[in-house]
């Protein structure tokens, strides 16, 4: 029997602190325990929509990429999700209303890096995204619309109509994930990057909180 343990395991041992620490940011958790406002989830997809704008661009770069392609699929794209949920929540003229918070274009800026040089990195990124909108996202995703009213208008970024069973489609993401011969010096290359990406993540809820606290002192 066989005591191998697969690199989707190491990965998620490895990384569960710095997940556990971007799931645990006072900013998300007063939005999913009913403390946070309207204008709070709005500020949140308004950053999203910056982080996979830069995401899915990459996507477009990296579709040619041995590697990066296993990884790609339309049935993740979440940009016309998010332009939709921005209408709704702030009108037409919601391009005009909007930009990315230091941390946000921070992030951002790492994204377009790894997005056009190194396809380890990509996947980094695109794990961290797309697998945590698949598992946690949902459960936000009911929280809104349970808060504020929603039916699907304005949460339609956490909706995967494409995905019917999510856990499936995490496994075999994973499976993928180990079938990759990485080395163990890139495998842990790409370890360093997801870890990166929740500090990323964590970064830009710790800005909504400062940018909320400032317009609440200001008010």
């Amino acid at each position: 029997m066989s005591n191998v343990v697969s690199f989707s395991q190491v990965l998620r041992e490895r990384t569960k602190s710095s997940h556990g620490d971007s799931e645990g940011a006072t900013f998300m958790d007063d939005l999913v325990k009913g403390r946070g406002t309207r204008e709070d989830y709005i500020s949140l997809v308004v950053q999203h929509y910056f982080i996979y704008q830069a995401l899915e661009a990459a996507t477009e770069r990296m579709m040619n990429d041995a590697i990066a392609a296993s990884f790609i699929t339309p049935k993740l794209t979440r940009l016309p999700a998010l332009e939709a949920d921005l209408e709704f929540l702030l009108g037409d003229d919601w391009r005009d209303l909007i930009e990315p918070l230091p941390s946000t274009a921070a992030y951002v800026a790492r994204i377009n890096e790894v997005g056009a040089t190194w396809n380890g990195g990509f996947v980094a990124h695109h794990y961290t995204r797309y697998l945590g909108d698949l598992s946690g996202g949902q459960i936000i995703r009911t929280l809104i619309q349970r808060q504020f009213g929603f039916e699907t208008n304005g949460v339609g970024f956490y909706l995967f109509d494409e995905i019917a069973k999510p856990k499936e489609f995490k496994d075999t993401y994973k499976e993928q994930l180990d079938a990759v011969n990485w080395d163990d010096a890139e495998r842990d290359r790409v370890i360093d990057e997801v870890v990166r990406a929740y500090q990323f993540n964590t970064d830009v809820f710790n800005d909504l909180a400062r940018a909320k606290a400032s317009s609440t002192n200001v008010a």
